[in-house]
């Protein structure tokens, strides 16, 4: 509520404040009000009063009209090509820059090595050995020089040896089913992978569109700062004239503070989401000096299907399939497990050469050897990790069931929020333009002296706010856009190119001119 004195009557006892305000209209009035309007009363006090206004007028500054007239001017420039970097061109940079992706990758190599060690089990292992003895025994062999007949054999001898052992596995089945195992292994690292390279794909999507957002909210704060620059400027002249009043400078100098307050909060946003983008693409983007620009060339989807037709294809969301594939492998190690019931045949050949000075010692083998083992107690091991694997599986499936939930939840609120956000931005640009005739019809006013300067500032501050709350609903419908399609396992660079395509219709450079026209609704594809 403003105070009863800042408003103005039409009444013939009035004439001093209707003075008052002429002067005060004068001070801040543009040349198009210089056509000389003045109040209709019916009244002779109030024609004289007007008459008197005419006359006592104090000429406007001429830097104050020069700003005005700069600002009026601008809606009739050409306007300017905003630089947007390209979005798939940043993410093709993370995706050569990012250390998380690049340990993904790594953990992929080092996980497609486990199918050559599961099948070098089944392959022969060949190993060879060697030495060299030297010994000095006493035995009954070593003294037996009391019987002529017998030859004692030396006490001291020396001797090299070496050995060639060839094994080959004829039926093991836990190690042949440890090859599914691997495969098992290498799917789900490989889903793992494409995982990682989604969520960067929205993580430099969200960076950039924060970037984006801040980007036009300091352009949008930075007009208002220059707007509320002005209008403190001519609050200030008007009082010290002595034709304006001290509460109008203050709530002027109060809501400069405040936009550059607000100036300085979203430098930092964009600060911090192109050090995002700089953490993950190495590059830091230039995107700056955007406003809003011709909100009638924003072509928004407004019609995305039902939400059963969405959940039907939330069985292709990366992280449902990544968690059936780990759950495969939970299966197959488990009957990896089982198969630890079962024998193991082995075919062993060897072939040994050895050389001593003791003859008896001398010797050359040739051996060839099948093998079978059969456990029968291992103290209740086997039966514990088959157990642990069985318990495994369900932990599996539960993690399947979890994953499949949270994809049908990320659609059901990324549909909400899309037919939401449309809703709320059809809404938003009835309110922009609104409020852009609030203050014309209060910028009118004050130079009629019908409105007070705090009238202005607060149709002002609403304006921008509209706008600054269209950009960030927007940016909100983008992202959702976005999750939508990860969630079913559809996000590409064509979706990342027409997010870029959406900003892009709505951005202008910072001194171009403005156009809140009404967005226009998109076919319902």
């Amino acid at each position: 509520m403003k105070p009863p004195s800042h408003r103005l009557t039409c009444n013939a006892g009035k004439t001093p404040r209707i003075l008052a305000a002429a002067l005060a209209s004068a001070i801040i009035s543009v040349p198009l009000y210089a056509q000389g309007t003045g109040l209709q009363t019916g009244a002779d006090s109030a024609s004289t009063g007007n008459r008197a206004s005419e006359e006592n007028r104090v000429a406007p500054s001429g830097q104050a009209v020069a700003e005005f007239t700069a600002l009026e001017q601008a809606a009739g420039q050409a306007p300017g090509k905003p630089i947007l970097p390209s979005l798939p061109g940043l993410f093709a940079k993370a995706l050569k820059h990012d250390a998380k992706l690049a340990e993904q990758r790594y953990s992929l190599e080092a996980t497609r090595e486990e199918k050559p060690i599961a099948r070098s089990q089944l392959l022969p292992q060949l190993s060879a050995s060697g030495g060299y003895l030297w010994q000095d025994t006493t035995n009954v062999q070593t003294e037996r020089d009391d019987d002529p007949r017998t030859t004692s054999r030396p006490g001291e001898y020396t001797e090299d040896y070496w050995r060639v052992q060839l094994s080959q596995p004829l039926f093991s089945l836990e190690r042949w089913r440890k090859l599914d195992v691997a495969d098992a292994q290498i799917d789900a690292a490989e889903l793992k992978l494409a995982a990682a390279e989604r969520d960067l794909a929205l993580s430099v999507s969200e960076a950039y569109v924060q970037a984006y957002l801040a980007s036009q909210r300091l352009g949008l704060l930075d007009s208002q700062q220059e707007s509320l620059k002005l209008q403190q400027r001519q609050a200030s002249r008007a009082y010290e004239l002595g034709v304006g009043n001290r509460v109008d400078l203050l709530e002027s100098r109060s809501r400069l503070d405040q936009a550059i307050a607000d100036t300085v909060e979203a430098q930092n946003e964009l600060d911090n989401a192109l050090s995002e983008l700089e953490r993950l693409t190495g590059v830091r983007p230039q995107m700056r000096r955007l406003a809003l620009g011709a909100l009638d060339e924003v072509v928004l989807k407004r019609q995305w299907g039902k939400p059963g037709d969405w959940l039907s294809r939330t069985a292709n969301n990366l992280d449902v399939v990544r968690a059936q594939k780990e759950q495969q492998v939970t299966e197959a190690d488990t009957t990896t497990r089982r198969a630890g019931y079962y024998p193991e045949m082995n075919l062993n050949l060897s072939y040994s050469d050895r050389d001593s000075e003791d003859e008896l010692r001398t010797s050359e083998d040739y051996t060839a050897q099948v093998e079978v083992s059969v456990p029968l107690y291992q103290g209740g091991r086997t039966n514990a990790r088959v157990r642990q694997g069985e318990k495994r599986i369900r932990a599996g499936q539960a993690a399947v069931d979890n994953q499949r939930n949270l994809a049908a939840q990320q659609v059901r609120k990324s549909l909400r929020s899309l037919n939401g956000g449309i809703r709320r931005l059809d809404a938003l640009q009835k309110a922009i333009n609104s409020s852009q005739l609030f203050l014309d019809a209060a910028q009118r006013g004050e130079q009629l002296g019908l409105r007070d300067l705090v009238d202005v500032l607060d149709a002002r501050a609403s304006l921008y706010d509209q706008r600054i709350k269209y950009v960030n609903t927007l940016g909100d419908y983008v992202l959702q856009r976005l999750k939508l399609q990860s969630a079913v396992g559809d996000l590409s660079s064509e979706d990342m190119t027409d997010v870029m395509a959406l900003l892009f219709s709505m951005t202008r450079t910072a001194d171009a001119p403005e156009n809140t026209a009404q967005p226009r609704p998109a076919s319902a594809g």
